[in-house]
């Protein structure tokens, strides 16, 4: 399989240039100390997105396609590479906190040598350096998000629990609108993505799945809900979970959904914008895989599978809460009508494997995707820290099923 551009050049660049100034805006507000610390493995150091992102493209584009280019640094490449084998070896990604240096100053100037460079040399980029242009802005695109989840994360482990953003102003809304249940016939329907816009390669290719009748809900289960998940014996009742996830609430301790916590008799949740309450109206989020499985159970219901939540999600994916500038990201109430982008993730009940015909493409761009199509779930749907225009229907975002520090949500399906 071979990358195809889907853009012309100057609509490229204009993309590129976009894409890259959100992520400086996100991280305005840090500090090097800020930029610099690893809360767990799985998040990495604000400093280290913003890096990694700039070694793609340096990578990827400019050393292999503008003549004339020499690195920024010799060193950034052990340093900033991620997990492309082909590219040699690389620092450890549980260590990523201790690069103290090169500072946060010294990292955004190499993204400022890269974005210099790649502004050059865009006129005479061909069609596959153009192509792996457009890849490393989706690339970006899913590293924005991580950046603003995983300073959540960081900041939740500082006991003075500091806000990153200021608080929306928002309605409230006490009582979350009934879920309306979409009625699915048995069909065969088609699958993932198809036309001439830009789609990774896990997303093909498009292929027939059966649907039996079903029923899936038009929106994501709330707060609300959960707390009666929670008040009714939801994470003390084995009957509800599977095994790995029971083994897992067991061992972790986990009570609630990440960043919450009960003071004094209410549940409180820690966001970018500081401890606030618990908004019951508002859909539940940062949840794992076994609590999303769970709360299926114990409602009566299941989780949807990726191909029925394709064949329902049929409205604009440029709708829906997602992120459109740095500031305050959090989930907010479902208004009227389907909602099947934005806000939270939705974990689905399908494994995350290969579409039947999956190749992956030549070179390490070939690793983007497809070695990781082991052991980890398919979410769908976008969440409120997702750049707004990086969906599609088709898109398959995947994790393992104990992980909730994204924002991680969950719609109910039903068996007809």
């Amino acid at each position: 399989m071979r990358l195809r551009p889907t853009l012309q050049s100057d609509d490229l660049a204009v993309r590129y240039s976009r894409v890259r100034a959100l992520t400086e805006a996100l991280v305005a507000p840090l500090s090097d100390a800020d930029a610099t610390v690893q809360s767990m493995d799985d998040a990495s150091p604000a400093k280290w997105h913003l890096a990694h992102t700039s070694w793609f493209f340096e990578t990827f584009v400019l050393r292999d396609h503008a003549p004339g280019y020499r690195l920024h640094d010799e060193r950034f490449p052990f340093l900033f590479n991620s997990y492309y084998e082909a590219e040699g070896r690389r620092h450890a990604r549980a260590r990523r906190g201790m690069i103290t240096r090169p500072t946060l100053a010294e990292v955004l100037e190499y993204r400022a040598v890269v974005d210099r460079a790649m502004i050059v040399a865009f006129p005479a980029l061909g069609g596959e350096a153009r192509a792996l242009v457009e890849l490393g802005c989706h690339h970006e695109q899913q590293h924005q998000e991580l950046l603003v989840t995983d300073i959540l994360h960081l900041f939740s482990e500082n006991p003075l629990e500091p806000s990153l953003w200021l608080p929306e102003r928002k309605v409230p809304v006490e009582v979350p609108r009934p879920i309306d249940w979409i009625e699915q016939d048995e069909q065969v329907v088609e699958i993932g993505h198809a036309g001439a816009g830009f789609a990774f390669d896990c997303e093909g290719p498009r292929h027939r799945a059966l649907l039996s009748p079903h029923r899936i809900a038009d929106r994501t289960v709330t707060n609300g809900e959960w707390q009666a998940f929670i008040a009714d014996g939801g994470y003390r009742t084995p009957r509800w979970w599977l095994a790995d996830g029971w083994a897992w609430v067991q061992r972790e301790g986990i009570t609630a959904p990440l960043y919450w916590e009960e003071r004094d008799g209410a549940w409180t949740r820690f966001g970018l914008d500081g401890r606030r309450p618990v908004d019951p109206a508002a859909p539940v989020t940062h949840v794992s895989f076994y609590e999303a499985d769970a709360y299926a159970s114990w409602a009566g219901a299941r989780l949807p599978t990726e191909f029925e939540w394709e064949a329902a999600a049929g409205h604009d994916p440029a709708s829906g809460n997602q992120l459109d500038v740095a500031g305050a990201t959090e989930p907010r109430p479902a208004q009227r009508g389907p909602a099947f982008f934005g806000d939270v993730w939705e974990w689905t009940g399908s494994a995350y494997r290969p579409y039947p015909g999956f190749v992956a493409a030549e070179g390490a761009v070939g690793e983007y995707n497809g070695k990781f199509m082991s052991g980890q779930f398919v979410l769908r749907g976008g969440s409120c820290a997702t750049p707004r225009g990086h969906l599609r229907a088709s898109y398959r975002n995947f994790f393992y099923p104990h992980q909730r520090w994204q924002f991680t949500g969950v719609r109910l399906a039903k068996d007809a």
